[in-house]
């Protein structure tokens, strides 16, 4: 693609536009609001997003108070009622001003006024234990965006998670798009990752000829202008499970106390999960299943992307006393990995100006060049999501 689509503001929110706000967007893990006024927040494309447990109703506002703009809720995650401190104001479930203090004497808003005082409200949709929202006023059915057996995937894969979760947060400078194409190249494990990940599980790229031939034939056709092909295409894009064998069967200690996932034919693999959530949402489980890595890479500007990672193992078979080590092993253990993508990442995006060449892609990477492809039809206006 053109160096603009990396660097360049204008196309960044041409992109927010056409791309990112119709379509769902993970926010954040289940378990994470498990109870009565558990919230977290979160800046989707610049618009601050809260989601808040109403006796076990999840909805999603944005984080705004109609009266000073004040976000209503402060901190990333937590448990409060939705109340915002600058003046006291609380809202209910519908996001309406449930109370407003002193505000016959003091704010004497007319009816019409008081009747627009109420926190912006976005479609919310829990994929099993994983929470996703949409920012657009008229909602794709998330099935046109994911398809029934991604759905179905990604609902036994996070039904299996345990509800003790640990995150972190890397400020990357790179552009969001280098991160699903790194993710989508199964030939750089080899060689970046060969001291971390390529040790246990060896990634082997292929030529896939019907995929190839599948692309040329895409690419002799032009653009894609067609709604209805444009959307089963992005179907295409996600899709995961079991990826490659380890080179040994997972042991540690705490294993004897989790309820490892079963796949969906019901059996325990020894291989490397993944799934691959178009367009900024990545889970994986290197240990086949005792635990998982949740990555998000939310794109905050052209060379910068907050990548939000959450831990969490499968269900604990019952409470023990190394849970939360266990949690920080992985993550130290990812760390590595994750930072080893997020050098090379910022390495290319530094390398880049406007007069760069576009990258020349080899056959094996037909599927980048596919939602490559798709994108610019996208972003030239051949068809609107």
């Amino acid at each position: 693609m053109p160096p603009d689509a990396y660097l360049d503001q204008a196309w960044f929110e041409r992109e927010r536009d056409l791309l990112f706000k119709p379509l769902w967007q993970f926010i954040g893990l289940k378990a994470m609001l498990a109870v009565h006024n558990a919230f977290i927040t979160r800046t989707l494309f610049g618009i601050p997003v809260v989601v808040q447990n109403f006796k076990g109703e999840l909805r999603a506002f944005e984080n705004v108070c109609p009266h000073r703009q004040n976000p209503v809720q402060v901190q990333p995650q937590g448990v409060r009622p939705l109340f915002c401190a600058y003046h006291g104001w609380s809202f209910d479930k519908e996001g309406a001003t449930a109370n407003i203090p002193y505000e016959d004497a003091l704010y004497r808003y007319r009816p019409e006024e008081r009747a627009c005082l109420h926190l912006r409200r976005f479609a919310l949709v829990c994929v099993g234990g994983l929470v996703f929202v949409n920012l657009s006023a008229d909602p794709l059915p998330i099935e046109e965006q994911f398809g029934a057996e991604m759905l179905a995937g990604l609902t036994a894969m996070s039904s299996s998670f345990d509800g003790e979760v640990i995150m972190t947060t890397y400020d990357g400078q790179f552009n969001w798009k280098l991160a699903y194409e790194n993710l989508r190249d199964a030939h750089h494990p080899r060689f970046l990752h060969g001291r971390t990940l390529f040790k246990e599980t060896k990634f082997q790229a292929e030529v896939d000829e019907s995929g190839l031939a599948a692309l040329r034939r895409l690419q002799a056709g032009g653009d894609v202008a067609d709604r209805g092909q444009a959307l089963d295409r992005l179907r295409g894009f996600s899709a995961g499970g079991l990826d490659s064998p380890m080179e040994k069967p997972p042991s540690d200690p705490w294993h004897a106390l989790i309820e490892r996932y079963r796949h969906l034919d019901g059996a325990y693999h020894d291989f490397y999960y993944n799934w691959l959530v178009f367009p900024n949402l990545h889970i994986a489980s290197a240990n086949g299943g005792y635990s998982f890595i949740i990555e998000h890479h939310v794109p905050v500007g052209p060379g910068r992307t907050d990548l939000i990672v959450h831990y969490v193992t499968a269900k604990k078979t019952r409470p023990y006393a190394q849970s939360a080590a266990v949690l920080h092993a992985s993550m130290m253990a990812a760390d590595a990995v994750l930072r080893e993508d997020i050098d090379v990442m910022e390495n290319i995006q530094r390398t880049l100006h406007p007069g760069a060449r576009p990258a020349q892609l080899g056959d094996f990477e037909f599927e980048n060049a596919g939602i490559q492809h798709w994108y610019m039809s996208l972003m030239e206006g051949r068809f609107a999501i």
